[in-house]
């Protein structure tokens, strides 16, 4: 009686297989256990084998071909076998699968019967070698030939497969041939070379012993706050994010020089929210807010500051940066963070931002992502100033300090070419400090 070999199922995300070869030609006897063919799956290259014994009397699939999961891929039978009732009624119940819901609507409401397929052999433990790589085997490279289910209990049972005798085709060792070996002496060692193997040591782990703990602390309004309004803008606001690295030795020159003569520190975080006003003047399209049923385009500049605080994070307010000095701008930038971190900030001094920074250069951060600040339509992080070797014009590699910052966009306020021609304005001016001036 003719036995189908189907394309088995041969990793869980696998819907058909590939043949890469048959390691039988119609004809050949096949008894249970053979390697029949290698099978490309979606995971990697494996070995078939028979579960069933007989003649191969058909070949469903070459080479190349792909065959769904379920498939017919060969039989077997009795040479001279009729096999074409079998191959009507798979062909029959394939056209039966395929039809769509209007197509059977369309049917009488007695069809026809269609013959039952031949139901797949039972499982049989061979099929483990569904989880097996192929091992390639050749007698001709010195290599020992074995199914990979017989290598797999070979190496579970320590045994040497050069002292055992196959009798699958060409002498290749099989499961049965392992079993038999392993019933026959059932206190088996491996050998090679003649000696004994060495037993792998036992390591005993001491048990550690612990006791799990947590702390639960409700959340203060000012992280609920945080966590509605942040989340409002993650999941409503379509983001999209710019990334650009900025030279800035020429920013540590001019500001090395300007210190010389403020009367309060400048910082970079002062000079890069005065290089942010001055670009968001030449570009007010950025300066905008999503209001809902409108845009708001922004005539006035009020930059927000980012603060960590205890409980999470506090916006102070710089308010017409753009038409303000660096020394100024640095003088209310140190003011709004210590009134911030002390929690002294008023609700006026924390609203009517139209663009936020946020910098954790100062932590070492090399670059990173910040969520919008709503209604705002922007935000821009700032990494820390590192020495990298970057290539010159002239071709030679030398050594510069470079900032990465990364600007957030709201795109249903700011296209990518606006945003992109914002940041182009912005790089200039950091590193050409003296435009600021102009």
């Amino acid at each position: 009686m003719a036995e189908i070999i189907r394309m088995p199922l041969m990793s869980d995300t696998m819907t058909e297989g590939v043949v890469v070869e048959w390691h039988k030609k119609i004809g050949d006897p096949v008894s249970a256990g053979d390697l029949m063919a290698e099978i490309e799956t979606d995971k990697a290259t494996m070995e078939l084998e028979s579960y069933q014994s007989g003649t191969l009397i058909y070949i469903g699939a070459q080479p190349g071909d792909a065959v769904a999961v379920n498939g017919i891929i060969a039989i077997l039978g009795e040479e001279g076998e009729d096999i074409e009732a079998i191959l009507a009624s798979e062909k029959s119940v394939d056209e039966a699968s395929a039809e769509t819901p209007k197509e059977e609507s369309k049917k009488s409401s007695t069809p026809a019967p269609t013959p039952t397929p031949s139901p797949p052999p039972a499982p049989s433990p061979v099929a483990e070698i569904q989880e097996q790589a192929v091992v390639k085997t050749a007698s001709a490279n010195g290599r020992i030939k074995a199914s990979p289910l017989a290598r797999k209990l070979a190496n579970e049972n320590n045994i040497d497969l050069s002292t055992i005798q196959g009798s699958g085709d060409g002498g290749r060792i099989v499961k049965k041939d392992v079993e038999a070996y392993i019933s026959n002496a059932p206190s088996v060692q491996a050998v090679k070379a003649g000696a004994p193997a060495k037993e792998t040591p036992q390591i005993v782990l001491p048990e550690i012993v612990g006791t799990e703990q947590y702390e639960d602390i409700r959340n203060s309004q000012m992280r609920k706050t945080i966590a509605r309004r942040l989340g409002e803008s993650k999941f409503q606001a379509p983001h999209f994010y710019l990334t650009m690295e900025i030279n800035m030795d020429s920013v540590i020159a001019a500001r090395k020089k300007m210190n010389e003569t403020s009367p309060v520190k400048i910082s970079f975080n002062d000079i890069i929210i005065k290089a942010v006003a001055l670009s968001l003047r030449q570009h007010p399209q950025v300066n905008a807010s999503w209001m809902g049923d409108f845009i708001r385009y922004n005539k006035h500049i009020h930059i927000g500051m980012a603060v960590a605080v205890d409980e999470g994070l506090l916006v102070p307010v710089i308010r017409f940066v753009d038409n303000k000095s660096l020394s100024h701008i640095a003088s209310e930038t140190k003011v709004m963070a210590g009134k911030a971190r002390d929690r002294k900030l008023s609700p006026d001094e924390m609203s009517g931002n139209t663009f936020t920074i946020s910098n954790l250069g100062m932590m070492d951060i090399d670059e990173f992502t910040a969520i919008i600040n709503p209604p705002e339509a922007c935000i821009m992080a700032v990494g820390k100033i590192a020495k990298v070797p970057k290539v010159n014009d002239a071709g030679e590699i030398v050594v510069q300090s470079v900032m990465k910052i990364t600007m957030s966009c709201d795109h249903r306020v700011v296209d990518g070419a606006v945003g992109a021609r914002f940041l182009q304005t912005f790089k200039s001016l950091l590193e050409e400090p003296y435009r600021m001036l102009v």
